[in-house]
């Protein structure tokens, strides 16, 4: 679709929106919204038609892409048949959605229960997790996001949650492995591994093993910095959880459905979680949705008694049916292969031959369509080029590098030091190429800072 420019509606949208729309994360006299004409594939345009390649997918979600076709028929016919219903009830989309899920979830996560998105499916699976063991504690990543809800935000480790940190939620925090800033002094991934999974022991033991619920992680962490974890984390917390009785929960609302080049990227390790909470991809998030699958064991600790919980759009007709289409076309478009194949192929030497060129790329990590760069001043020292939770001035050359992405028209996701590279998993060969073309450019500019 071609843009056409139209500045004087843009200018309506946005007055509007800086009268009445309060924004999330924001100080709101601070930001300055783009006004959004269209979107489609893997591109989306202003009111002024210039077109940016989404190497965001929104906040990660957009799966498949803008307006795929067979996802808005299918949204358009279900609103003609059923816009909604309470949620006691049978209804097909909820019931073809839940079971298309669990085909493709792990082990025996055979069991969906719906919520409206990735927070409050962090939120019920903690409360599942603290009813089947009748304990209080969850143990969580320093490096982790789980959400903005008020348990969810408590359990996230990144500064986020600091405004809002009760102190009293029950939550006590790890160091999970991340090789290339290690807290362990590890040398090699076997060393991180092994030290990281003496510290969770070690953290449980001194927390007391019968206080602790739950370890929740995401599988592999999303806008705390894509650390792949090394090889026998994840089976080792498995074992630790096995060992005391911990619900071992993960958290794939950004990894999960084709971002990794599975399903789940859970499938990258051979570790099957008792919970598995999702959201975003399931349905590219053309309308809200998320959930938990549940283990058997879980699910029959509510068997006869009943779970404490639920939302009044828990399965919400339109969301699954969108839900349904999308994984539909992700099984009949290649679109969970596209990640491994163009991740491997494309993405992965492409971003490393990047950092031989710009001596502000510290690290190249990642899989599928989930990457990462770490941006330092010093290759050396590994002195990030902003600050840890930098704001103002001190984010300039971040916000530097930013600017000379989207002027290239490339939108780039951006958190501390970092930019992921998590563009749509069904991008093709050629627009991967043309954002990295734009993003070599930008790197010049963070060049700039570095050393």
């Amino acid at each position: 679709m071609t843009p056409q420019p139209n500045p004087e509606a843009g200018a309506a949208v946005k007055a509007a929106d800086r009268d009445h729309v309060f924004h999330s994360w924001s100080a709101q006299e601070l930001i300055d919204p783009l006004a959004v004409a269209g979107a489609e594939g893997s591109y989306f345009w202003d009111y002024d038609g210039r077109r940016y390649l989404d190497f965001s997918s929104g906040l990660v979600y957009t799966n498949i892409g803008y307006q795929h076709p067979k996802v808005v028929a299918a949204i358009q016919e279900q609103a003609a048949k059923m816009t909604t219903f309470a949620p006691a009830f049978a209804v097909e989309a909820r019931s073809e959605a839940a079971r298309l899920i669990a085909e493709r979830t792990p082990g025996d996560l055979d069991k969906i229960f719906f919520t409206n998105g990735g927070a409050d499916a962090v939120e019920h699976a903690i409360r599942m997790a603290r009813l089947h063991t009748g304990r209080p504690k969850v143990l969580s990543a320093y490096r982790s996001y789980h959400g903005g809800t008020q348990q969810a935000v408590n359990i996230t480790g990144d500064p986020r949650r600091w405004a809002s940190d009760s102190g009293t939620a029950g939550v006590v925090r790890f160091w999970a492995p991340y090789p290339y800033r290690s807290r362990f002094y590890a040398e090699t991934e076997e060393q991180e591994c092994a030290r990281a999974l003496e510290h969770l022991e070690t953290t449980i033991a001194f927390e007391g093993p019968s206080t602790v619920a739950a370890i929740i992680l995401e599988t592999i962490p999303g806008t705390a910095g894509i650390m792949v974890p090394p090889p026998g984390y994840l089976a080792g917390v498995r074992e630790i959880c096995d060992k005391h009785g911990i619900v071992f929960v993960l958290d794939e609302v950004m990894a999960g459905f084709g971002r990794t080049g599975e399903w789940f990227a859970a499938d990258l390790f051979d570790v099957t979680p008792d919970l598995l909470t999702f959201a975003k991809g399931v349905n590219s998030g053309y309308v809200p949705l998320g959930g938990v699958a549940i283990s058997g064991a879980i699910a029959e600790t509510f068997g006869k008694r009943p779970y404490p919980g639920g939302l009044t759009y828990s399965g919400h007709p339109l969301a699954c049916a969108a839900a349904v289409a999308t994984i539909n076309v992700m099984a009949e478009e290649g679109v969970v292969e596209n990640p491994a194949r163009l991740g491997a192929d494309v993405v992965g030497p492409e971003l490393r031959a990047l950092a031989e060129r710009h001596r502000s790329v510290g690290e190249v990590r990642g899989t599928g369509m989930f990457w990462a760069l770490e941006l330092v001043r010093d290759r050396e020292t590994r002195e990030p080029l902003v600050p840890y939770n930098a704001a103002g001035e001190a984010n300039a050359p971040m916000a530097a590098f930013a600017a000379a992405a989207k002027k290239g028209g490339l939108w780039p996701f951006v958190n501390m030091n970092r930019t992921h590279v998590v563009p749509p998993c069904n991008i093709s060969e050629a627009e991967l190429k043309e954002g990295l073309a734009a993003l070599d450019a930008a790197l010049s500019v963070a060049d700039e800072y570095a050393g």
